[in-house]
């Protein structure tokens, strides 16, 4: 059995989901409320992808401090979504959803 290399390991390249204290919350979420989970990545997604334009338009227009709090933002939502476990496609919360109710 090969060992995989520092960089290509889950825990170096998301420490958010490394934290054993995060990833059992975080587990306790996926079980007990799926949907929920599944909105919460969702949500982390939209915001890391906002996060990321805003720090290229920061740096476009010379504003590095702002670019860079802007990117920092991006990682650690993005880090957080990747951290909640996807759930079997059935479970996927839908905007058919929130429309029912």
């Amino acid at each position: 059995m090969t060992e995989v290399a520092r960089s290509s390991r889950s825990a170096v390249r998301n420490p958010v989901a490394a934290d054993p204290e995060v990833a059992a919350i975080i587990q306790l979420l996926s079980d007990e409320h799926p949907a929920a989970a599944e909105a919460l990545r969702g949500c982390l997604g939209a915001l890391s992808k906002k996060w990321r334009l805003l720090a290229q338009h920061s740096w476009e227009v010379h504003k590095a401090p702002m670019a860079a709090y802007h990117k920092a933002n991006a990682v650690n939502a993005r880090h957080l979504a990747l951290a909640i476990p996807r759930q079997a496609r059935a479970a996927r919360i839908t905007r058919a959803d929130f429309s029912a109710h």
